[in-house]
């Protein structure tokens, strides 16, 4: 300090500010050191310690300062806290206007505080280290994103509070569909908890549990409201396994059933559904579904009369359209183009039934979540995949039915494409419904157009009294067999065999999974000629009794090496005591909830009626013509070589 003594006047002031300072010097150094960034100074000047300790003079007022400005900053925001809270005693909270604005002065506060916090810290930061000019910068973000947040969550309790209903119109109620499947299986829904009045959040994952619910009846017949219930209520049953106040519920169910007389002119009748849904929905915001049970030649008046004068204008709508979507490539485009320009695909929930049998929702469970399959399932190790759907039921179809492709439009393009697409296609990015059927259009864009080699078309015998031909004179296939391939790296190669038939021996719905052979089998020569030894099957089996079978070889026990194919089973009536839903409630529940993975999506009915195409030209041209079996028979001889070309026996032959 010698230096710094004789640069000064030696007057007794600067003598004992020499005398402090020198008392001070290692809180200067500190903040020397601190200053920058904890590297070592040398001091070598006089000048440069005084310089040092008038930095450490101005840090301090300034500390100083903005201690002070953030005391008055809190005081002032107490201030605005006190007065929403006596804001808050005198108005009502359940007014929305008050809510948003108590919203908006906190988030003007929790603003202006951070405003000052960051400007008073930026000038501090220029003396502080990096790391923790970072950290300040991030809590204050931190709080102006809580407070935005907290703004967005109250703003949407505000708006998203209110009462909503959920109307649903089927379009045909006094049909044999709506009245044998489509109000018995909502009845169930509502026995169950599961429409919205009684649901809580956990059971439908996008309707409020406040929902009111309502159900519509429209058809052209003139009945009233009662009569509609009288009908409807002959075919509601409470399930086996919940009777508790059964009559009560299914009273509670019909009275919120009405009907509307909608009479020849759909337009002027969706009108007057429109007003009947308004005047008992009420004043609040109503979503709707309409289920259109009607017949295909209807379908598309319906469909846009419906688009024009029916839809809710306070909620969302959804439409349920019954298969078949088309009877050919034509007229299924001509159908998806005028749907397409009255609504969003989106909104468009085209049903099959058969896809909401728990075996096909089983189809991704097992593939996906079970490890043991995963690696198996390709080429490698599959092959061959059969597709069974057998009825042993009498040919009791449906009005329209022999009016067009029969069995190939009711069933193969839905339902076994369908299935197919779920069965091979890649894994999705999540199970959301559009990600589903991503992966769903691009495996059946991948299956190579059909040959008429590959394909085989029955047409059952009719029964006495029955009729067997369509009004064009030609059959109607009631029976179809094919091997259908997809070119793709995971399946090339494996056919996949399918069969669908009415009238047969046997009524089965199962899909079965071959695996190769084992290579290099040192059990061989104790197969000999069993043919059921040589490989490994995975059976998913829908009818009769629903179950999953691994057939595996195993030795027999007692001395010698005897083989034996036996099947591990798991048969879901023994395994679980609780009654399969039937499979519109399963679909309905997903329309309700808006899950749409297992309806087909436009460019999935068209993708599917493109691999069909050829099989259909050639039966227009009568280059196939549908071979004739007998009811209750094994259908067409001819299919028995289609299977011997690919190297398999169907179970039931």
């Amino acid at each position: 300090m010698a230096s710094f003594s004789s640069s000064l006047p030696q007057s007794s002031f600067h003598r004992e500010m020499a005398a402090s300072e020198t008392a001070r010097l290692p809180v200067a150094e500190n903040f020397v050191s601190l200053a920058v960034y904890n590297r070592p100074v040398s001091c070598r000047s006089a000048k440069t310690i005084y310089r040092k300790l008038c930095g450490l003079k101005l840090w301090m007022l300034e500390n100083l300062s903005i201690q002070n400005s953030k005391r008055k900053h809190e005081q002032k925001n107490e201030f605005k806290m006190q007065k929403i809270e006596d804001k808050d005693q005198l108005l009502d909270h359940s007014d929305p206007r008050h809510q948003r604005e108590d919203i908006q002065e906190l988030s003007a506060a929790a603003v202006v505080s951070n405003e000052s916090s960051l400007s008073s810290n930026t000038r501090h930061e220029e003396n502080s280290s990096p790391n923790k000019q970072f950290d300040q910068f991030r809590k204050i973000g931190t709080s102006m994103e809580s407070s935005h947040f907290q703004q967005t969550q109250t703003s949407s309790i505000t708006f998203q509070g209110r009462p909503t209903s959920l109307s649903i119109a089927v379009i045909g109620a006094t049909g044999e569909l709506a009245r044998r499947k489509i109000f018995p299986a909502l009845f169930a829904l509502y026995y169950s908890g599961f429409l919205p009045e009684f649901s809580s959040s956990h059971l439908l994952k996008n309707v409020s549990s406040t929902l009111n619910v309502y159900i519509f009846g429209y058809s052209r017949k003139n009945i009233t409201d009662d009569d509609l219930r009288s009908i409807i209520a002959s075919t509601l049953t409470c399930r086996i396994d919940q009777q508790q106040n059964c009559d009560e519920k299914m009273e509670a169910f019909l009275r919120r059933m009405y009907y509307l007389n909608g009479g020849h002119d759909n337009r002027e009748g969706m009108s007057k559904l429109h007003a009947r849904m308004e005047q008992v929905e009420g004043e609040h915001g109503a979503n709707r579904i309409f289920y259109l049970s009607v017949p295909q030649e209807a379908l598309q008046d319906v469909a846009s009369s419906l688009a024009d004068g029916a839809q809710s204008q306070k909620g969302w709508n959804r439409i349920i359209i019954e298969k078949p979507f088309g009877s050919d490539l034509q007229s299924s485009h001509q159908l998806t183009d005028s749907l397409l320009l009255k609504f969003n695909e989106k909104q468009l929930y085209r049903i099959d039934h058969l896809l909401g049998r728990n075996t096909i929702e089983n189809l991704t469970v097992l593939r996906f979540s079970n490890l043991v399959f995963m690696p198996l399932w390709n080429r490698n190790y599959i092959r061959n995949v059969q597709v069974i759907l057998s009825e042993d039921l009498g040919l009791k179809t449906p009005e329209g039915y022999l009016n067009s492709y029969g069995v190939i439009a009711d069933v193969v393009h839905s339902h076994i494409f369908q299935t197919i697409a779920l069965l091979a296609m890649e894994p999705p990015v999540t199970l959301q419904g559009e990600d589903v059927r991503n992966k769903k259009v691009k495996l059946l864009r991948s299956i190579r157009k059909l040959e008429s080699s590959e394909v085989i078309v029955g047409c059952c015998s009719p029964a006495s009294g029955s009729k067997g031909t369509a009004k064009s004179g030609k059959a109607t296939p009631t029976y179809f067999a094919a091997a259908l391939y997809i070119d793709n790296a995971r399946w090339d190669g494996v056919p996949f065999l399918i069969k669908v038939g009415r009238g047969l021996i046997t009524h089965r719905v199962e899909i079965r999974i071959q695996f190769h052979q084992v290579p290099g089998n040192i059990y061989r020569g104790h197969i000999g000629n069993n043919t059921d030894l040589t490989n490994n099957e995975l059976i998913l089996r829908d009818v009769p009794d629903e179950a999953i079978l691994v057939r595996v070889n195993n030795k027999i026990p007692g001395l010698g090496i005897y083989l034996d194919a036996s099947e591990l089973n798991l048969l879901y009536k023994d395994k679980y005591n609780i009654e399969v839903p039937d499979s519109y409630e399963q679909l309905l529940h997903d329309v309700i909830d808006g899950d749409n993975h297992l309806f087909m999506r436009s460019d999935e009915v068209a993708s599917a009626w493109n691999v069909l195409y050829p099989v259909l030209q050639e039966l227009d041209k009568n280059n196939l013509v549908p071979e004739q079996y007998e009811l209750g028979g094994r259908g067409p001889d001819n299919a028995i070589y289609l299977w011997a070309k690919h190297g398999v026996q169907w179970m039931d032959d």
